[in-house]
Protein backbone atom coordinates (compact mmCIF):
# COMPACT_ATOMS: atom_id res chain seq x y z
CA UNK A 1 0.00 0.00 0.00
CA UNK A 2 1.56 3.36 -1.23
CA UNK A 3 1.91 5.51 2.41
CA UNK A 4 2.60 8.59 0.68
CA UNK A 5 5.10 10.77 -1.26
CA UNK A 6 8.18 11.95 0.43
CA UNK A 7 10.73 14.43 -0.20
CA UNK A 8 13.75 13.72 1.95
CA UNK A 9 15.89 16.94 2.04
CA UNK A 10 19.78 15.99 2.50
CA UNK A 11 19.25 12.23 0.45
CA UNK A 12 23.19 12.06 0.40
CA UNK A 13 23.49 12.16 4.02
CA UNK A 14 23.96 9.73 6.95
CA UNK A 15 20.61 10.95 8.22
CA UNK A 16 18.37 11.18 4.75
CA UNK A 17 20.29 8.63 3.09
CA UNK A 18 19.67 6.04 5.36
CA UNK A 19 16.04 7.30 5.42
CA UNK A 20 15.67 7.34 2.24
CA UNK A 21 16.39 3.81 1.99
CA UNK A 22 14.24 3.07 4.41
CA UNK A 23 11.22 4.53 2.97
CA UNK A 24 11.65 3.34 -0.21
CA UNK A 25 11.47 -0.36 1.40
CA UNK A 26 8.27 0.80 3.07
CA UNK A 27 6.53 1.58 0.18
CA UNK A 28 6.51 5.13 0.19
CA UNK A 29 7.26 7.23 -3.47
CA UNK A 30 10.23 9.03 -2.42
CA UNK A 31 12.07 12.27 -3.94
CA UNK A 32 15.61 12.99 -2.71
CA UNK A 33 16.91 16.58 -2.67
CA UNK A 34 20.33 17.38 -2.61
CA UNK A 35 22.77 19.88 -3.86
CA UNK A 36 24.48 16.78 -6.23
CA UNK A 37 21.93 14.47 -7.91
CA UNK A 38 21.67 11.32 -5.59
CA UNK A 39 21.62 8.22 -7.13
CA UNK A 40 20.02 6.01 -4.50
CA UNK A 41 18.04 2.87 -6.14
CA UNK A 42 14.36 3.55 -6.15
CA UNK A 43 14.53 7.34 -4.87
CA UNK A 44 13.51 10.11 -7.72
CA UNK A 45 16.46 12.85 -7.47
CA UNK A 46 15.71 16.54 -7.14
CA UNK A 47 19.28 18.88 -7.20
CA UNK A 48 18.79 22.12 -6.06
CA UNK A 49 21.05 24.78 -3.73
CA UNK A 50 18.32 25.61 -1.09
CA UNK A 51 20.41 28.99 -0.94
CA UNK A 52 18.69 29.69 -4.65
CA UNK A 53 15.53 30.53 -3.84
CA UNK A 54 14.73 30.52 -7.32
CA UNK A 55 16.38 27.16 -8.45
CA UNK A 56 14.70 25.59 -5.86
CA UNK A 57 11.11 27.08 -6.67
CA UNK A 58 11.65 25.51 -10.14
CA UNK A 59 12.96 21.73 -8.62
CA UNK A 60 9.81 21.31 -6.57
CA UNK A 61 7.70 23.08 -9.10
CA UNK A 62 4.36 20.69 -9.13
CA UNK A 63 5.84 17.52 -7.24
CA UNK A 64 3.04 16.11 -5.56
CA UNK A 65 4.86 15.99 -1.58
CA UNK A 66 2.71 14.79 1.00
CA UNK A 67 5.66 14.49 3.70
CA UNK A 68 8.86 16.22 4.33
CA UNK A 69 11.80 15.08 6.32
CA UNK A 70 14.33 17.86 6.53
CA UNK A 71 17.54 16.62 6.73
CA UNK A 72 19.91 19.12 5.97
CA UNK A 73 22.41 21.52 7.16
CA UNK A 74 24.98 23.53 6.24
CA UNK A 75 28.24 25.08 7.80
CA UNK A 76 29.59 28.81 8.05
CA UNK A 77 32.07 30.69 9.71
CA UNK A 78 30.32 31.77 13.08
CA UNK A 79 26.86 31.06 14.60
CA UNK A 80 25.15 33.79 13.58
CA UNK A 81 26.30 32.94 10.24
CA UNK A 82 24.85 29.40 10.53
CA UNK A 83 21.66 30.71 11.89
CA UNK A 84 21.20 32.64 8.69
CA UNK A 85 21.97 30.90 6.27
CA UNK A 86 20.37 27.44 7.53
CA UNK A 87 17.14 29.21 7.82
CA UNK A 88 16.79 30.61 4.95
CA UNK A 89 17.27 27.54 3.00
CA UNK A 90 14.59 25.79 5.16
CA UNK A 91 12.45 29.58 3.95
CA UNK A 92 13.04 28.64 0.10
CA UNK A 93 12.01 24.95 0.50
CA UNK A 94 8.58 25.61 1.82
CA UNK A 95 7.96 28.69 -0.46
CA UNK A 96 8.71 25.89 -3.26
CA UNK A 97 6.28 23.88 -1.82
CA UNK A 98 3.35 26.30 -1.61
CA UNK A 99 0.89 24.51 -3.94
CA UNK A 100 2.42 21.31 -2.81
CA UNK A 101 -0.50 18.65 -0.84
CA UNK A 102 1.64 19.03 2.07
CA UNK A 103 0.77 17.57 5.06
CA UNK A 104 3.68 16.88 7.76
CA UNK A 105 6.82 17.86 7.95
CA UNK A 106 9.71 16.54 9.94
CA UNK A 107 13.17 18.17 10.98
CA UNK A 108 16.23 16.53 11.80
CA UNK A 109 18.02 18.50 14.46
CA UNK A 110 20.07 17.14 17.46
CA UNK A 111 21.81 17.00 21.23
CA UNK A 112 23.13 20.97 20.53
CA UNK A 113 19.45 21.81 21.29
CA UNK A 114 21.05 21.05 24.86
CA UNK A 115 24.46 21.76 24.79
CA UNK A 116 24.60 24.73 22.89
CA UNK A 117 26.07 25.70 19.49
CA UNK A 118 29.30 24.91 18.06
CA UNK A 119 30.58 27.89 19.31
CA UNK A 120 29.31 27.80 22.83
CA UNK A 121 29.77 23.95 22.54
CA UNK A 122 28.69 22.81 26.51
CA UNK A 123 27.51 25.64 27.64
CA UNK A 124 23.75 24.18 28.54
CA UNK A 125 25.12 22.85 31.13
CA UNK A 126 21.25 21.01 31.39
CA UNK A 127 21.22 18.19 33.74
CA UNK A 128 20.58 14.87 32.22
CA UNK A 129 19.00 12.94 31.29
CA UNK A 130 18.15 15.67 28.67
CA UNK A 131 14.80 15.92 28.25
CA UNK A 132 12.35 17.34 25.18
CA UNK A 133 10.73 20.35 27.66
CA UNK A 134 14.32 21.79 28.76
CA UNK A 135 14.68 25.56 27.65
CA UNK A 136 16.53 26.72 25.49
CA UNK A 137 20.02 27.08 25.86
CA UNK A 138 20.82 31.14 25.51
CA UNK A 139 22.42 32.74 22.52
CA UNK A 140 22.67 31.87 18.76
CA UNK A 141 21.62 28.36 17.96
CA UNK A 142 21.03 27.37 13.89
CA UNK A 143 18.67 24.30 15.42
CA UNK A 144 16.52 27.14 17.14
CA UNK A 145 16.17 29.15 13.82
CA UNK A 146 14.90 25.99 12.07
CA UNK A 147 12.63 25.06 14.69
CA UNK A 148 11.41 28.41 14.38
CA UNK A 149 10.81 28.75 10.42
CA UNK A 150 9.45 25.37 11.05
CA UNK A 151 6.38 26.04 13.32
CA UNK A 152 6.09 29.64 11.16
CA UNK A 153 5.58 27.41 8.03
CA UNK A 154 3.23 24.98 9.54
CA UNK A 155 1.27 27.35 10.58
CA UNK A 156 1.00 29.58 7.71
CA UNK A 157 0.15 26.50 5.39
CA UNK A 158 -1.26 24.15 7.68
CA UNK A 159 0.46 21.08 7.73
CA UNK A 160 1.68 19.11 11.13
CA UNK A 161 5.33 18.66 12.54
CA UNK A 162 7.68 17.11 14.45
CA UNK A 163 11.01 17.65 15.44
CA UNK A 164 13.79 14.71 16.22
CA UNK A 165 16.89 14.98 18.24
CA UNK A 166 19.19 12.74 17.90
CA UNK A 167 22.55 12.50 19.73
CA UNK A 168 25.90 11.38 17.22
CA UNK A 169 24.12 9.25 14.23
CA UNK A 170 26.00 6.17 13.43
CA UNK A 171 24.89 4.67 10.21
CA UNK A 172 26.31 4.71 6.51
CA UNK A 173 27.12 7.57 4.61
CA UNK A 174 30.18 8.84 2.18
CA UNK A 175 31.38 12.38 2.24
CA UNK A 176 29.38 13.04 5.21
CA UNK A 177 30.38 16.24 7.39
CA UNK A 178 29.06 14.55 10.66
CA UNK A 179 30.01 10.89 10.50
CA UNK A 180 32.00 9.85 13.52
CA UNK A 181 31.29 5.93 12.59
CA UNK A 182 33.38 6.45 9.62
CA UNK A 183 35.78 8.52 11.06
CA UNK A 184 36.75 6.39 14.00
CA UNK A 185 36.64 3.25 11.61
CA UNK A 186 39.32 5.42 9.36
CA UNK A 187 41.41 6.20 12.10
CA UNK A 188 41.11 2.60 13.39
CA UNK A 189 42.25 1.37 9.50
CA UNK A 190 45.51 3.74 9.60
CA UNK A 191 46.54 2.85 13.10
CA UNK A 192 46.78 -0.63 12.26
CA UNK A 193 48.64 0.15 8.90
CA UNK A 194 50.91 2.41 10.80
CA UNK A 195 51.53 0.51 14.03
CA UNK A 196 50.32 3.24 16.35
CA UNK A 197 48.39 2.52 19.44
CA UNK A 198 44.63 3.23 18.95
CA UNK A 199 44.32 6.34 21.14
CA UNK A 200 41.21 7.90 22.25
CA UNK A 201 41.52 11.88 21.26
CA UNK A 202 38.95 12.49 23.88
CA UNK A 203 38.31 14.34 27.29
CA UNK A 204 38.72 12.08 30.24
CA UNK A 205 35.29 13.37 31.37
CA UNK A 206 33.79 11.58 27.67
CA UNK A 207 36.34 8.45 28.84
CA UNK A 208 34.52 7.72 32.01
CA UNK A 209 31.05 9.10 32.12
CA UNK A 210 27.86 7.29 30.40
CA UNK A 211 26.62 8.84 27.37
CA UNK A 212 24.64 7.62 24.22
CA UNK A 213 24.14 7.62 20.53
CA UNK A 214 21.74 6.59 17.12
CA UNK A 215 21.49 4.32 14.72
CA UNK A 216 20.66 5.98 11.14
CA UNK A 217 17.48 3.25 11.17
CA UNK A 218 16.37 4.07 14.49
CA UNK A 219 15.53 7.47 13.50
CA UNK A 220 14.47 6.17 10.59
CA UNK A 221 11.91 4.10 11.90
CA UNK A 222 10.96 7.15 14.52
CA UNK A 223 10.46 9.82 11.94
CA UNK A 224 8.10 7.45 9.85
CA UNK A 225 6.24 6.45 13.23
CA UNK A 226 5.64 10.29 14.03
CA UNK A 227 4.56 11.44 10.61
CA UNK A 228 2.13 9.08 10.38
CA UNK A 229 0.95 8.53 13.91
CA UNK A 230 -1.80 11.10 14.36
CA UNK A 231 -1.56 11.63 18.40
CA UNK A 232 2.43 12.13 17.58
CA UNK A 233 1.87 15.16 15.38
CA UNK A 234 3.57 18.58 16.65
CA UNK A 235 5.82 17.14 19.10
CA UNK A 236 9.44 17.10 19.45
CA UNK A 237 11.21 13.76 20.28
CA UNK A 238 14.50 12.73 21.53
CA UNK A 239 16.02 10.09 19.64
CA UNK A 240 18.37 7.32 20.59
CA UNK A 241 18.99 3.88 20.85
CA UNK A 242 18.01 2.76 24.02
CA UNK A 243 21.17 1.69 26.00
CA UNK A 244 24.14 4.05 27.91
CA UNK A 245 27.88 3.33 27.39
CA UNK A 246 30.68 4.74 28.55
CA UNK A 247 33.61 5.00 26.40
CA UNK A 248 36.39 3.84 28.26
CA UNK A 249 34.41 -0.01 27.27
CA UNK A 250 33.21 1.03 23.98
CA UNK A 251 36.95 2.19 23.01
CA UNK A 252 38.57 -1.08 23.89
CA UNK A 253 35.90 -2.91 22.24
CA UNK A 254 36.33 -1.00 18.85
CA UNK A 255 39.52 -1.55 19.07
CA UNK A 256 39.77 -5.36 19.83
CA UNK A 257 37.34 -5.91 16.94
CA UNK A 258 39.97 -3.75 14.67
CA UNK A 259 42.78 -6.03 16.28
CA UNK A 260 44.52 -2.88 17.92
CA UNK A 261 46.39 -1.99 21.61
CA UNK A 262 44.35 0.33 22.71
CA UNK A 263 46.38 3.07 24.86
CA UNK A 264 44.94 4.02 28.33
CA UNK A 265 42.81 7.69 27.91
CA UNK A 266 45.40 10.53 28.28
CA UNK A 267 45.32 13.05 30.84
CA UNK A 268 44.21 15.80 28.27
CA UNK A 269 42.78 15.76 24.66
CA UNK A 270 44.38 14.48 21.91
CA UNK A 271 42.28 15.90 19.00
CA UNK A 272 42.44 13.57 15.77
CA UNK A 273 42.76 16.78 13.69
CA UNK A 274 46.42 17.22 14.98
CA UNK A 275 46.89 13.47 15.28
CA UNK A 276 45.79 12.63 11.80
CA UNK A 277 47.81 16.12 10.18
CA UNK A 278 49.01 14.27 6.85
CA UNK A 279 46.78 11.40 6.73
CA UNK A 280 46.39 12.35 2.99
CA UNK A 281 49.34 10.39 1.94
CA UNK A 282 49.10 7.92 4.82
CA UNK A 283 45.37 7.04 3.42
CA UNK A 284 45.89 7.17 -0.43
CA UNK A 285 48.99 4.14 0.16
CA UNK A 286 46.28 2.44 2.31
CA UNK A 287 43.64 2.52 -0.64
CA UNK A 288 46.52 1.55 -3.19
CA UNK A 289 47.41 -1.27 -1.46
CA UNK A 290 44.04 -2.46 -0.93
CA UNK A 291 41.97 -1.69 -3.57
CA UNK A 292 39.96 0.85 -1.63
CA UNK A 293 37.42 3.04 -3.70
CA UNK A 294 38.46 5.96 -2.05
CA UNK A 295 41.61 7.19 -1.79
CA UNK A 296 40.84 10.91 -0.74
CA UNK A 297 40.22 10.95 3.56
CA UNK A 298 38.84 14.37 3.61
CA UNK A 299 35.92 12.71 1.84
CA UNK A 300 35.30 9.83 4.49
CA UNK A 301 36.31 11.53 7.70
CA UNK A 302 35.28 14.17 10.05
CA UNK A 303 38.19 14.93 12.37
CA UNK A 304 36.85 18.08 14.05
CA UNK A 305 33.13 16.72 14.59
CA UNK A 306 34.96 13.45 15.95
CA UNK A 307 36.65 15.50 18.39
CA UNK A 308 33.89 17.75 19.31
CA UNK A 309 31.70 15.02 20.53
CA UNK A 310 34.38 13.24 22.49
CA UNK A 311 35.99 16.17 23.77
CA UNK A 312 32.64 17.50 25.80
CA UNK A 313 33.81 17.79 29.70
CA UNK A 314 30.02 16.97 30.68
CA UNK A 315 28.20 13.73 30.50
CA UNK A 316 24.96 13.56 27.70
CA UNK A 317 22.72 11.27 28.26
CA UNK A 318 19.10 12.03 26.88
CA UNK A 319 15.75 10.98 27.96
CA UNK A 320 13.20 8.97 25.54
CA UNK A 321 10.58 8.77 27.88
CA UNK A 322 8.31 10.94 26.27
CA UNK A 323 8.57 8.86 23.02
CA UNK A 324 7.75 5.83 24.43
CA UNK A 325 4.54 7.04 25.93
CA UNK A 326 3.53 8.06 22.84
CA UNK A 327 4.12 4.54 21.60
CA UNK A 328 7.55 4.43 19.59
CA UNK A 329 9.55 1.54 21.40
CA UNK A 330 12.23 0.68 18.72
CA UNK A 331 15.87 0.41 20.30
CA UNK A 332 18.93 -0.89 19.50
CA UNK A 333 22.60 -1.88 20.73
CA UNK A 334 25.07 0.88 19.84
CA UNK A 335 27.98 -1.59 19.59
CA UNK A 336 26.07 -3.97 17.12
CA UNK A 337 25.69 -0.29 15.58
CA UNK A 338 29.00 0.06 15.37
CA UNK A 339 30.30 -3.43 14.22
CA UNK A 340 27.52 -3.55 11.52
CA UNK A 341 28.76 -0.06 10.20
CA UNK A 342 32.32 -1.60 10.44
CA UNK A 343 30.98 -4.71 8.40
CA UNK A 344 29.84 -2.73 5.56
CA UNK A 345 32.55 -0.51 5.35
CA UNK A 346 34.69 -3.39 5.00
CA UNK A 347 32.09 -5.25 2.32
CA UNK A 348 32.13 -2.35 0.02
CA UNK A 349 35.50 -1.47 -0.02
CA UNK A 350 35.69 1.78 2.13
CA UNK A 351 38.12 -0.04 5.11
CA UNK A 352 40.41 -2.46 4.37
Amino acid sequence: MQKGTALVVGATGITGGNLAAYLVASGWTVYGLSRRATEQSGVIPVAADLLDAEQTKQALAELPISHVFYCTWIRRDNEKANVEANSQMMRNLFAGLESAPLKHASLVTGTKQYLGSFEAYGSGRIETPFRESEPRVPGDNFYYALEDVLFESAERQGFSWNVHRPHTVIGYARGNAMNMGTTIAVYASICKATGQPFVFPGSTTQWNVLTDMTDALVLARQMEWAATTPGAANQAFNTVNGDVFRWRRMWREIGEYFGLQVADCPKTPQPLDEQMAGAESTWREIAEKHGLVEPDVGKLASWWHTDADLGRDQECVNDTTKSRDFGFDHFRETRGAFFDLFDRLRAEKIIP
